[in-house]
């Protein structure tokens, strides 16, 4: 199952079930909000604003997780996961038009399998890291070269608004295969081309080492790491984020 968020007609936020190839309907789920529902509604995506899947409290990062990615940027292959930070302002959702950084030299895309945390959770072992997973999404790892060039803690390199546009859906488990394709596109053309299969650490070593660390809450996201392929992007491009199982994430860039 892929379940969306999103914001109906009538301006309430909802969840439902993402259908179709493309996601081209909807199955909202009943309400008991303000406007009550007995059954499901059904929209046509267009219908509606798809907002991101989950409402993290933290994206934890991972850097340098494939060793081609590792090889492109001339760096060693890490001995344990490499981790950063992105905040609640750097998400942006699925078909959003995202404004980047002015004044910056590079600007770049980096396609993401996407973990979604179930509960709450710490010192999790490798063996029931799987216990926490409630499904998988597309993340964009949008990153400011110019300035993460330059720092240590990758604040202004990575954190800033809208620099993590994720969705389009959270997929169940069991619907993104073990060795998932991962891949971008950049006005249609293709730009990375990987599999989950190439990770250096996997998602329980990754949930495993976080965990040891801090607390990951619902909804929180870890982004797993991108493959070999990384460019920058110009104002006006779109850049397509796909992963098996998950579907697309669209987004139009804007730079000002």
């Amino acid at each position: 199952m892929r379940h969306v968020r999103f914001r109906d007609p009538g301006g309430e936020v909802r969840r439902g079930e993402w259908t179709g190839d493309d996601g081209a309907e909807i199955r909202a789920h009943p309400t008991h909000g303000s406007r009550i529902t007995l059954e499901d509604e059904v929209f046509g995506a267009d219908e509606v604003e798809v907002l991101p899947p989950c409402e993290p409290s933290k994206i934890v990062c991972v850097g340098l997780n494939y060793a081609d990615h590792a090889a492109e940027q001339g760096k060693d292959v890490p001995d344990r996961p490499l981790l950063f930070l992105k905040p609640p302002n750097a998400v942006a959702s699925h078909d959003q038009t995202v404004e980047l950084l002015p004044d910056k030299e590079r600007l770049d895309y980096e396609a993401e399998l996407g973990v979604v945390i179930s509960e709450e959770c710490r010192n999790v072992d490798a063996e029931r890291a799987e216990d926490v997973v409630a499904g998988f999404t597309c993340v964009n790892d949008l990153s400011n070269r110019d300035d993460q060039a330059v720092e240590t803690n990758w604040v202004r390199g990575k954190a800033f608004d809208d620099a993590a546009p994720i969705g389009p859906v959270i997929a169940t488990p069991e619907e993104v295969p073990r060795d998932a394709a991962v891949k971008c596109r950049v006005n249609g053309d293709l730009r990375q081309n990987s599999s989950r299969d190439e990770f250096i650490f996997s998602v329980r070593e990754l949930i495993e080492e976080i965990t040891a660390y801090m607390t990951l809450e619902p909804g929180d996201v870890i982004s797993t790491g991108t493959p070999e392929g990384v460019g920058p992007l110009s104002d006006g491009d779109t850049v397509e984020v796909e992963v098996e199982g998950v579907g697309t994430l669209r987004n139009e860039i804007r730079i000002p």
